[in-house]
């Protein structure tokens, strides 16, 4: 098999605000919501010679606006996809104490 262990998920949506300082004065307002989505796939095994063709298409068919990036995966991008919940460890915190 050329690709196995095929796994892929969406990591928490990130919002960022874009403010706009009035002409006149020191106020500033929120002009826009950026939100940006970002899905990871993790390939376990890539056959060398199906790499370039795998990407290829991959870059053929990335729509506009979409950012491609190839990285090695880490422990820390497993954990990305777990959304923090402060209250739920802070009850852990303290029962561990």
């Amino acid at each position: 098999s050329h690709l196995t262990n095929i796994l892929h998920y969406a990591l928490p949506r990130k919002s960022t605000e874009v403010m706009l300082m009035q002409e006149q004065g020191t106020k500033t307002y929120v002009d826009a919501v950026l939100k940006t989505h970002h899905r990871v796939i993790q390939l376990s095994t890539l056959n060398a010679a199906l790499c370039p063709v795998f990407m290829d298409v991959l870059l053929k068919n990335q729509p506009e606006g979409v950012q491609l990036s190839v990285t090695e995966h880490t422990e820390a991008d497993f954990q990305a996809r777990f959304k923090g919940r402060p209250e739920l460890e802070g009850l852990i915190a303290q029962m561990n104490q």
